[in-house]
């Protein structure tokens, strides 16, 4: 191959990889001009690139624009069981130190969905059947998942549904909402302090994969124990998240 083709290939390949980038921060779909703009690139070359891409299933457009297609959806599907095959045997570890449920969710539009869990040995304990959808704005990893949403994703979603209101302790102004993720992420870690059930409390935070995917680790405890072993619980979820990243090379 001549050192001119190979610079070309190597420019449609981080062309294609900016557009899918770009297409994360709209799940929704969006314009060829708001790709053109995303991406730095001109709308023509936007338009003719979408076009193959599309060919091939790894984007889609319809009446909201482009957005990622089925076959990134399936890679992802891959992807996302060699994160639960990396992740296990240091959720298993967790799980065994604090004695306490550990719980891996995946991020779905206006849910985090539990795909992965160690459940806690002790007699009081809380525990979910794999692929509970659990609402984002009342759930320890769901804030954490809502809290990686760009402004204008987060708008979207807040303004399409209303939020659910659990229990007493349950956040359903957005306002509010929006001061509990931005208190979250100056500290690490999100916290459900009985929000999504009573007696039920939470600490999670997210996974840096570097998958379409967007994942998150949390641990799931009775609230008669959870303040008074919060901050062993905390560093042993931060740990947790270090250990996993630095093999998944994130």
């Amino acid at each position: 191959m001549s050192q001119e083709k190979e610079g070309s290939g190597k420019q449609v390949i981080a062309r294609t990889a900016a557009i899918l980038t770009a297409l994360e921060k709209f799940p929704f779909g969006a314009s060829l001009g708001e790709l053109s703009q995303a991406c730095d690139l001109p709308k023509t070359t936007v338009h003719r690139m979408v076009s193959s891409l599309e060919a091939q299933q790894l984007v889609i457009t319809d009446g909201n624009g482009v957005r990622l297609g089925p076959a990134l959806v399936r890679l992802a599907a891959s992807a996302h069981k060699d994160v639960i095959g990396i992740a296990r045997p240091y959720i298993e570890a967790l799980g065994r130190s604090t004695r306490e449920t550990v719980d891996l969710c995946i991020y779905r539009g206006t849910h985090s969905v539990l795909v992965d869990q160690y459940a806690s040995d002790q007699e009081l304990r809380v525990v979910s059947a794999i692929g509970t959808a659990f609402p984002i704005h009342c759930t320890a990893h769901g804030k954490a998942l809502l809290a990686q949403l760009s402004d204008d994703v987060f708008t979207m979603l807040s303004t399409g549904f209303s939020l659910e209101k659990r229990t007493e302790q349950t956040l359903v102004n957005i306002d509010a909402l929006r001061a509990d993720l931005v208190v979250g992420a100056k500290s690490g870690c999100f916290i459900d302090r009985e929000e999504h059930a009573r007696g039920v409390c939470g600490i999670g935070l997210t996974l840096r994969t570097g998958f379409v995917d967007q994942y998150a680790l949390a641990l799931a405890v009775p609230a008669l124990r959870f303040q008074d072993h919060f901050e062993e619980l905390k560093n042993a979820l931060i740990q947790c998240k270090s250990q996993i990243e630095a093999v998944i090379g994130a």
